[in-house]
């Protein structure tokens, strides 16, 4: 039996024990932090389920898990349901028994799922031995954007920082980083295949992505861009020099658009001569549909900050970079102007993502 075999089994009986022994204070002490909330089942899982678990608050840092784990034994699971945003999401208690069984936990740092910190904070209680796996430690967070709301709370003792950095490629880096450092941590037997995975994720994909986005950034004619979205696309303007305008100003997906925002979005969109904006496609319709009824805006198109994946996303097994290519990228050409929408994306972008519902 390998280290990390021997180590793996061990860290299980201690959790079993816990789930079994003590588990009714436990179990209890984990669900009553999460509440009556929703949520069941989380979505994707990787790896061949003979190896280290790792689970994740959070679908972009589940991809760059599995990205970083291929070719090991190492198996990483996505805890947040096909077809919920990461963001805002709360789970029932079936959770808890995933965290607590597996070898680590890939969070997104404190102050931002509420229901993952409570998580840690139990873990950290009731000594349950998951190595946790900060994928935000390092990383040198934004301003949030001056529009928002004098009253928002920032992260932590980060208040007043946007915590969205995942969206800029290069900070991704530090975070696949982060994560491989955590893998090896349980897995290592296998470090050296877990560092080769993230070198290659970071210099293959992120780097290619990151270029990519400067290429039409460079191209673009505005440096305006209306989303009717919340507050989580900063950092590709702080990274491409264009000014993102949300119509939710606070940080969660589930903010309430107000009558001001929508004033606000008007005045940016005549003043601008608008024609696209983008829509989040975890978020309401119904203030994008406000906005092409009442100014110049033909179409909303998708936008998303990687926080959540649709049924079809899943079936074809996208990641970050199959959803930067296949939907962030076709939007920011057309919001931009720099294509029309029939030329923007694949085959049939247009007809499947105009006004999507």
């Amino acid at each position: 039996m390998d280290t990390s075999t021997r180590r793996r089994d061990e860290h299980r009986l201690s959790r079993r024990r816990a789930i079994t022994a003590g588990s009714g204070l436990l179990a209890t002490g984990l669900a009553g932090c999460l509440g009556s909330v929703s949520g069941g089942q989380g979505g994707e899982t990787s790896g061949s389920g003979d190896g280290p678990v790792a689970v994740a608050s959070f679908f972009s840092f589940y991809d760059f898990g599995r990205k970083i784990a291929e070719e090991t034994p190492v198996e990483v699971r996505n805890l947040i349901p096909t077809g919920l945003h990461g963001h805002g999401w709360e789970p029932n208690a079936s959770i808890t028994k995933d965290i607590i069984e597996a070898d680590a936990f890939i969070h997104v740092g404190p102050d931002f799922q509420p229901w993952a910190d409570r998580a840690i904070q139990t873990l950290k209680d009731d000594d349950i031995d998951t190595h946790l796996i900060n994928s935000r430690e390092g990383i040198e967070l934004a301003d949030l954007a001056a529009t928002l709301d004098p009253d928002e709370e920032g992260v932590g003792k980060d208040r007043g920082k946007d915590p969205h950095f995942w969206l800029d490629p290069q900070r991704a880096k530090q975070s696949v980083d982060n994560i491989a450092d955590g893998l090896a941590e349980i897995a290592p037997d296998h470090e050296e295949t877990l560092r080769e995975n993230a070198e290659t994720y970071k210099s293959d994909v992120l780097q290619r992505i990151d270029e990519d986005y400067q290429a039409i950034f460079d191209a673009a004619s505005r440096d305006v861009v209306q989303l009717a979205a919340h507050n989580a696309f900063q950092y590709i303007g702080v990274r491409y020099g264009v000014e993102m305008r949300p119509l939710v100003v606070n940080l969660a997906a589930s903010g309430d658009v107000k009558p001001s925002d929508i004033v606000k979005a008007k005045k940016v969109i005549e003043e601008n001569d608008i024609n696209y904006i983008g829509n989040g496609v975890f978020e309401s319709r119904k203030p994008a549909k406000q906005l092409v009824r009442e100014t110049q805006v033909e179409a909303y198109y998708p936008v998303t900050p990687y926080a959540g994946v649709r049924e079809n996303w899943v079936e074809n097994n996208w990641g970050y970079e199959e959803i930067a290519y296949n939907v962030n990228m076709p939007t920011f050409e057309v919001v931009l102007g720099n294509k029309s929408p029939d030329e923007a994306g694949p085959d049939g972008w247009n007809q499947e993502w105009r006004n999507f519902e």
